[in-house]
């Protein structure tokens, strides 16, 4: 067998279109193992070639091929019953079966077995070439139906845009403009309900990757016994119940991004075995001697602070290290409270057509209730309020409180008011409430000082109303 790779490509270095895909070609005519390899090799990953399937299975056992173009006449085991093997034992690959001898039972025969396509001899580069590319297509079709259905399975009408206008969430649309564009790993920080997955969403549809894949993974949801296997994928018979090889999010991943939320709730082990991953850039499925290349980009996220789990031993300091190339860290609602309104009504507007009801009309003084309130679920809390008080038909504020006696309704507004002047009242309540203090009221409003002055200054309240 001929084990020496065709020359590496990198995919912006192939020719366009074409995937980044290592072949296989098995074949017992030299003549037709050198016009495969010679026509394939510049456009793809490499290519390597042997003249049986034993020779093919040898290599299989150490090496990963996403293709393999298989000759139904070969010396010893036929194409056909090598083919048969492959998939009983979990080989997910693309496969095209070429012969010179072929009739209707022989093609049907090798599409049950499994094969992708199936290709008389002679043929043209165009016939081969377009086979590849229809085989690519499939691959990448599967890739996206299999993070589709997880996706609509675990969808919760999740918010796809930043909203707000504070200094805090200006930042941090800032620091992800910045970052998208580029593909090193991002770490995401902050406490839950805060949108990380939002961000991490973002990140991946403003980045280079925005037509691959994005598949996350709560790595708080998985237990310690699977989590591997989840990751990484396994062979068949790895472990008890193992009846059939199974495909990781590594794989599903392939060409667009991974998202580890919760990262620290990672057994040590697998911390460790992750190291290696984003390392080497190759994958070992579990009970598999074969590297698996890996082409995507990592994002994790975590509720609790990462280097503090490092100092207790509960985190390893090299991944921190490597998950810390960017770090962001995003703040907590009740640091940004002037968002409030615009978080309300953008949630309205959501959940309304949703849920099938009208939208609430909140008033200013329901607003500054809501203001008062901590906030400890975050942005998450708010939504779930909004959703509960469409479905109820009132602003649920007693939610906020369980267990407490009954709080007495406030007074609403009479008429409707647009959002700019809900947010103008709101502001103009909490500066009433500190005797005008724009210090303190920033602080509770989560902005900046200078913000809430040009506010002011904007509705004509000058320093004779609000002085200090």
């Amino acid at each position: 067998m001929d084990t020496s790779p065709a020359p590496l490509l990198s995919p912006d270095k192939g020719l366009e279109g074409w995937p980044d895909w290592s072949i296989l070609v098995v074949d017992d005519e030299q003549g037709m193992l050198n016009f495969l390899v010679k026509t394939l090799a510049p456009r793809c990953h490499f290519v390597m070639s042997a003249t049986s399937a034993e020779e093919g299975a040898d290599w299989l056992r150490g090496h990963h091929a996403d293709l393999v173009i298989l000759d139904i006449s070969l010396p010893g085991k036929s194409g056909v019953a090598w083919l048969k093997e492959l998939r009983e034992q979990g080989f997910s690959g693309e496969v095209i079966l070429i012969t010179a001898f072929a009739d209707l039972d022989t093609a049907i025969e090798a599409l049950r077995a499994g094969a992708s396509d199936f290709i008389l001899k002679p043929f043209r580069v165009p016939q081969i070439l377009n086979a590849v590319k229809h085989c690519f297509e499939r691959s990448r079709l599967r890739r996206e139906n299999f993070v589709l259905r997880r996706a609509v399975a675990s969808s919760s009408g999740r918010n796809q845009a930043l909203v707000g206008t504070s200094d805090a969430m200006q930042q941090l649309r800032a620091s992800v403009a910045r970052v998208a564009p580029v593909d090193s790993t991002v770490l995401l920080q902050g406490e839950s309900g805060t949108g990380k997955e939002l961000v991490a969403r973002t990140l991946h549809a403003n980045g280079p990757r925005a037509s691959g894949p994005f598949v996350p993974l709560n790595c708080a949801a998985v237990s310690p016994e699977l989590i591997e296997s989840e990751l990484f994928g396994h062979a068949r018979g790895a472990f008890t119940g193992a009846t059939r090889a199974r495909e990781g999010l590594f794989h599903y991943a392939q060409g667009g991004t991974l998202f580890l939320d919760e990262v620290a709730e990672l057994p040590l082990p697998i911390q460790a075995a992750l190291l290696r991953a984003i390392e080497d850039l190759k994958i070992r499925p579990v009970g598999s001697e074969q590297l698996v290349p890996l082409n995507l980009r990592i994002m994790a996220a975590s509720n609790r602070r990462l280097a503090e789990e490092v100092v207790a031993g509960r985190f390893r300091k090299d991944l921190y290290f490597r998950l810390q190339v960017v770090e962001l860290t995003l703040p907590p609602l009740r640091e940004h409270k002037a968002d409030i309104p615009i978080l309300v009504q953008h949630f309205m507007e959501q959940l309304a057509p949703a849920l099938g009801v009208a939208p609430l009309q909140i008033s200013a003084q329901e607003l500054d209730f809501l203001a008062q309130y901590n906030w400890p679920g975050n942005v998450r809390e708010l939504r779930n309020l909004i959703e509960r008080s469409l479905i109820l038909g009132s602003l649920n504020v007693s939610a906020l409180y369980p267990g407490e006696a009954p709080r007495a309704p406030l007074a609403t507004s009479a008429g409707t008011l647009d959002l700019a002047t809900l947010e103008k009242q709101h502001i103009l309540s909490v500066l009433d409430s500190v005797q005008g203090d724009k210090t303190r009221a920033a602080e509770l409003l989560g902005v900046s000082r200078r913000t809430l002055e040009r506010r002011v200054a904007e509705w004509g309240q000058g320093s004779q109303a609000f002085g200090r």
